[in-house]
């Protein structure tokens, strides 16, 4: 058995699911170790103050960040972690924790070199699938956890094993206390903050090693994206990659292959929608097209929005 080394807060980013927060609050409850700090930040239209109350045997502080941005939100849980945690993770609020899961991270960091600043819990439960025509276009790789000089990356579902990689997962992560300290999330990512994760990760690695580990593990309940919010999303695929790409031109991403793999999943998507009759994939090659337009008439232009919440307002 080895001597606990470290002690481990959680960052638990959320809005507007209650039910989903229940399940992964009791994943918590249930670990074989138990974390020992929570820190719930609430983007919520309506607080879920009363929530937390229903877990009185796990240590969570709840802050209110709204109106809800999720790197704004990520930033400031961060700020409420406690003076002695060693170890600081990022849980999204719809995943549920085997039981063992912080107790196999924890066993990771007690013999972990110094090189390594941030590990993943293997989120399993479909078996990655890499789209033949992604691949063509250079949109995506048999390799998990690459990034590509366009920008774009390879996912990280379900490891069979134990891996190096240059980025992962935001809502699946934990970090020690002294990366965090050196970065924080960008809060150019508004809203939703696609690619946010990415932008993190990929930015740490330049200096630490980054795993994915796949005997921690955690099962995501994934939430439909609304059809209408694939316009925007498709407009995020454009900007939000160009402006990563932009920033990390010193490390090998190519501005040109970005702008060449834009026009490239315009393709792809308009492929997918004529070949399965999904609308929503059109939706997101319209999005696509504006994002272009938007990102020729003003560089680094940002655009905020959430693709899951049903509001009046977004």
């Amino acid at each position: 058995m080895l001597v606990n080394q470290h002690k481990i807060a959680f960052v638990v980013p959320t809005m507007d699911r209650e039910k989903d927060l229940r399940v992964m609050l009791g994943s918590l409850a249930r670990q074989s170790h138990q974390p020992d700090q929570i820190v719930v930040v609430d983007g919520s239209y309506v607080e879920i103050q009363h929530v937390i109350d229903e877990f009185p045997s796990l240590k969570i502080d709840y802050v209110r960040v709204f109106p809800p941005s999720l790197s704004k939100q990520k930033n400031a849980g961060v700020e409420r972690v406690n003076d002695d945690i060693t170890l600081v993770g990022y849980l999204d609020d719809d995943l549920e924790l085997y039981p063992d899961a912080i107790e196999k991270m924890i066993n990771f960091w007690n013999k972990a070199p110094n090189e390594y600043g941030g590990a993943a819990f293997a989120i399993v439960g479909g078996e990655r699938k890499v789209g033949g025509l992604r691949k063509l276009f250079g949109l995506d790789s048999d390799v998990p956890g690459m990034v590509l000089s366009n920008g774009f990356v390879s996912m990280l579902d379900d490891p069979k094993e134990t891996i190096e990689v240059d980025w992962l997962n935001g809502g699946a992560t934990v970090w020690r206390r002294e990366v965090i300290k050196k970065y924080s999330y960008d809060e150019w990512f508004q809203g939703s903050g696609f690619m946010e994760d990415m932008d993190y990760s990929f930015n740490i690695r330049e200096r630490y090693r980054l795993v994915l580990l796949s005997d921690a593990c955690t099962e995501h309940h994934h939430h439909s994206i609304r059809g209408d919010r694939y316009y925007l999303l498709g407009k995020w695929q454009i900007i939000n990659r160009l402006y990563f790409v932009r920033k990390y031109t010193h490390r090998g991403l190519s501005v040109f292959d970005a702008w060449t793999a834009s026009f490239s999943i315009i393709l792809v998507n308009l492929a997918a929608g004529m070949s399965r009759l999904d609308y929503n994939r059109v939706r997101m090659a319209l999005g696509n097209i504006i994002g272009i337009f938007i990102s020729m008439v003003k560089k680094d232009a940002q655009i905020m929005g959430h693709l899951k919440r049903i509001d009046p307002d977004n």
